[in-house]
């Protein structure tokens, strides 16, 4: 008993060390903030289905890295014809969004507990559509050809694979905003995140459109923009966000070199102040690739030829 004790503490320490997601996978705070911005994104992008085919009565759909849920819950109600099912590597996020499913009845919607940097556990040829939404902050650059892979091997002939990647951190007219964005892009960059030769952009789409080429899908394109300027729907999902994500950032930027604490702690509050004002506008745009998988699995030679 007690070495099986001492292998699950030693387990759970390798996956600690493995967790590349960029935010505190345990927070509260973060538990908050991503259940508003399943709310934002799928309102900007005009509901959970929105640019898909219909898909047929009793199609198996996978959401990966689904957080607490909300896209799962969502495509759950418009489709409860449909088998809905969510994975994350959080089991906090799991349990929360297990209970929302509960209390809401949706008993086509299931969750489970799943690294996405692994093999996942799912027999080959399960899905009609995985949908995959901001994993620029889940996968390095260097993990998503195997993601990939896994996505390619998991998807019916002919399924549906759903990316949806922001083109930035947001334009705004904050000068603070986007002055601490920028330092924020590039330490993402830094840190082995997009796929940006420079760290200007997040260099996403153009990157993973060439893979998904490269693995034989037939491949379509499209974007959409949300609005979360003061006088917006979205200006409050949008300021909480800012609010948990900014802090985020102190400690990186700051043994980074770029920022001394006291300057951090006053950018903060000045970015915060400049959101408030009545003229504060912000778009945040995002890059959506449909990705329609190949009658044929390519080989691993094939993929990465070239």
């Amino acid at each position: 008993m007690v070495g099986q004790t001492l292998n699950n503490i030693d387990k759970e320490k390798r996956m600690e060390r493995q967790h590349t997601y960029i935010f505190d996978l345990n927070s509260p705070a973060e538990l908050a903030r991503l259940i508003n911005q399943d709310r934002f994104l799928t309102q900007a992008m005009g509901g959970p289905l929105a640019g898909l085919p219909t898909l047929p009565a009793r199609a198996k759909v996978l959401d990966v890295a689904c957080g607490p849920g909300g896209w799962v819950l969502d495509t759950a109600l418009e489709r409860p014809d449909l088998d809905v099912a969510g994975i994350d590597r959080s089991e906090p996020m799991i349990a929360y969004a297990i209970a929302r499913a509960q209390a809401q009845a949706r008993t086509n919607a299931t969750f489970g507990v799943m690294d996405i940097t692994q093999p996942l556990d799912f027999s080959d040829a399960t899905f009609d559509l995985i949908n995959a939404r901001l994993l620029l902050g889940v996968l390095k650059r260097e993990a998503w050809d195997a993601f990939l892979d896994e996505c390619t091997r998991i998807l019916k002939p002919g399924g549906i694979l759903r990316l949806i990647e922001p083109d930035d951190g947001g334009s705004t007219n904050s000068p603070t905003f986007e002055h601490l964005s920028s330092l924020g892009m590039k330490a993402l960059w830094n840190g082995g995140y997009g796929f940006s030769l420079n760290g200007r952009t997040f260099g996403m789409a153009p990157e993973l459109l060439r893979k998904l080429k490269q693995r034989g899908y037939q491949t379509a394109l499209s974007a959409f923009v949300g609005d979360y300027s003061h006088d917006s729907p979205g200006w409050a999902d949008f300021y909480h966000n800012t609010e948990i994500t900014t802090p985020q950032l102190r400690f990186p930027l700051i043994k980074a070199g770029q920022l001394t604490e006291e300057e951090f702690d006053q950018l903060y509050q000045r970015e915060l102040a400049e959101m408030w004002g009545d003229d504060f506008t912000a778009l945040w745009h995002f890059v959506i690739i449909y990705g329609t998988a190949p009658a044929r699995q390519p080989q691993q030679q094939d993929i990465h030829e070239g």
